[in-house]
C-alpha cells in the first residue's frame, strides 16, 4: 500500500523535469492518445499526469525499456476514449504526489489507495478502478485451502505492510505463527523452502511476481482481506474535468471488454 504523501514540497517543480523528495529514481514518459487524436475536451490542453517509477505491475519498466503497467495501459485507453491528449510523468511517489500539490502536474495514477485522510488532506479521487486486497499464498499443491488449515503452522510476512498487519489481526484467531522479512523474495523463499506453511502479500503484487517469475506458489480463494479500491486523484478542483473524463472513460472501458483485457494481460 502507498503511504500517505508529505507535506513537504522539494525544490521548484518544472513540468519537464521533477525531482523527487529523496528519490533517486526520476524522469519522464511522454504518452498520448495516438499521434492523430484530436484534443476533444472543452478545455483544449494536454494534461500532466505523475505516476511512480516502479510498482509493478501498476507502473514500472520492463525488459525492453518501455515504461508499462496497469495505470500505464488504463491511462491511455480512457485517454483514447475520451479523446484527450497527455503527458505521463514517472517521477516516483513522493515527486508524483509533490508535483500535483504544486500544479506542475494535473493528476496522479500510481496505485493510490483511497483513504480518508488523503481526502481529508486534498486529493479528489475517481471512482476506484482497481480493488486491491492482501491475500495469503501457499505453496503449488497446498492443502491449505482455509484459515482454519493455518492451525499449528507458521505464516512469514513483510516488515511494516499491509499484509503483515493482515496476518497478525487473524493468527490468534486461527492459532498460527509468524515470521517477519525484510523484503518479498526472502518471504516467497521461506514458503516455497517449506520453511513457512504460507505468506501474505497484495493480491496483484503476488500474482505478477507468480506470473512471470514462474514461483511455485499458489493464492487460494476466499483468503484475501476486503481490501480497499485504487484512484485516479486531482488535487485542484480546477481540474475536475479531467476526472470526469476519467471517471466516463473508465466506465467505457470496462462496458467494452478493454479494462478486463488490461487486467488479464498483467494479472491472468
Amino acid at each position: 500500500m502507498k503511504k500517505l504523501f508529505s507535506a513537504i514540497l522539494c525544490g521548484t517543480l518544472t513540468v519537464a523535469m521533477l525531482v523527487g523528495c529523496g528519490s533517486a529514481n526520476t524522469g519522464t514518459t511522454t504518452e498520448g492518445s495516438g499521434a492523430d487524436a484530436s484534443t476533444d475536451s472543452s478545455s483544449g490542453k494536454k494534461w500532466v499526469v505523475a505516476t511512480d517509477t516502479v510498482f509493478k505491475p501498476f507502473e514500472y519498466t520492463n525488459e525492453k525499456n518501455e515504461f508499462v503497467g496497469i495505470d500505464v495501459d488504463i491511462l491511455a485507453a480512457i485517454a483514447k476514449d475520451q479523446k484527450f491528449e497527455y503527458e505521463l510523468q514517472s517521477l516516483g511517489w513522493d515527486a508524483a504526489v509533490a508535483a500535483v500539490q504544486a500544479g506542475q502536474a494535473d493528476g496522479i495514477i500510481a496505485g493510490a489507495t483511497i483513504k480518508q485522510e488523503r481526502i481529508d488532506s486534498g486529493w479528489i479521487f475517481s471512482d476506484g478502478y482497481y480493488d486491491a486486497t492482501q491475500t495469503f499464498v501457499v505453496p503449488e499443491g497446498s492443502d491449505i485451502k482455509s484459515f482454519e488449515d493455518l492451525s499449528g503452522k507458521n505464516v512469514a510476512v513483510k516488515n511494516g505492510t499491509a499484509g503483515a498487519d493482515f496476518a497478525a489481526s487473524l493468527k490468534d484467531q486461527y492459532g498460527f505463527t509468524v515470521t517477519t522479512f525484510e523484503d518479498s523474495p526472502t518471504m516467497y523463499q521461506d514458503v516455497i523452502l517449506g520453511n513457512s506453511a504460507a505468506c501474505v502479500e497484495d493480491t496483484p503484487i503476488m500474482a505478477a511476481s507468480i506470473k512471470e517469475g514462474g514461483l511455485a506458489l499458489q493464492i487460494p480463494d476466499g483468503m484475501e482481506s476486503e481490501g480497499a479500491p485504487y484512484g485516479f486523484a486531482i488535487m485542484d478542483d480546477a481540474n475536475q474535468e479531467l476526472l470526469d473524463m476519467f471517471n466516463v472513460g473508465l466506465k467505457n472501458i470496462k462496458a467494452d471488454g478493454t479494462y478486463d483485457e488490461i487486467i488479464a494481460k498483467y494479472l491472468k
